[in-house]
């Protein structure tokens, strides 16, 4: 399902309102960029019916020429091919692969590695970028306000064991035929796990993207 229009509308405002509060050199054009981050907010607010004012300071809080956030998920699995899945504490406890966002100073791979540590205490080989979607092209819900790309590994699980985080409420594997139905679709979707299971099945299949 695509995004609404205005989502797409408030996104693209709030992008040229960062960029521009940027580079801006001009006091009356910074007044303007900032007006127009604003309006991005009260779109957003109005339409989804969340707090005006803690989206405009989620907008502020951004700084930079505006880019996707970018975030790792892993498809790691044992020597029985099942998938190491956890459940989301912020999401009600569905089940999703363990993952999050990216943070600076690791490469993409060791963002995906130091993920699952963290929320499963496994530990784990990275061996393939089996994917680099973006989140509102494939279906994921709910929204967000910010655009996000994200990256899905697979990898094999070589050492640690079961050890839930503040993040996760349990930790377990699945075979592919008993995947959970109450998945966390803002972070995992079933089509994405079939393709991960094909990455996995098949380690020279292309990388899939867009």
């Amino acid at each position: 399902m695509a995004n609404p229009d205005w989502l797409i509308w408030a996104r693209e405002i709030q992008a040229i309102a960062q960029t521009g509060l940027h580079y801006v050199k001009d006091p009356f054009d910074r007044e303007r960029y900032e007006q127009l981050q604003t309006l991005a907010a009260q779109i957003m607010a109005t339409e989804s019916r969340a707090d005006s004012t803690v989206i405009e300071n989620l907008f502020r809080q951004q700084s930079g020429y505006a880019t996707p956030k970018l975030e790792v998920r892993v498809a790691a699995f044992d020597e029985q091919n099942r998938l190491l899945m956890v459940r989301e504490v912020l999401d009600e406890d569905r089940w999703t692969l363990p993952g999050g966002w990216a943070d600076v100073n690791l490469t993409p791979a060791e963002n995906a590695a130091k993920e699952v540590l963290e929320e499963t205490g496994y530990i784990v080989r990275i061996t393939k970028l089996a994917m680099a979607f973006d989140r509102d092209h494939q279906g994921h819900t709910p929204p967000e306000p910010f655009s996000i790309t994200k990256l899905f590994f697979t990898a094999d699980v070589i050492g640690g064991e079961a050890r839930t985080s503040v993040e996760t409420s349990a930790v377990s594997f699945f075979e592919r035929s008993a995947i959970p139905a109450d998945l966390s679709t803002g972070r995992i979707l079933p089509h994405e796990i079939d393709l991960l299971f094909a990455h996995r099945a098949d380690p020279n299949r292309p990388a899939e993207f867009d």
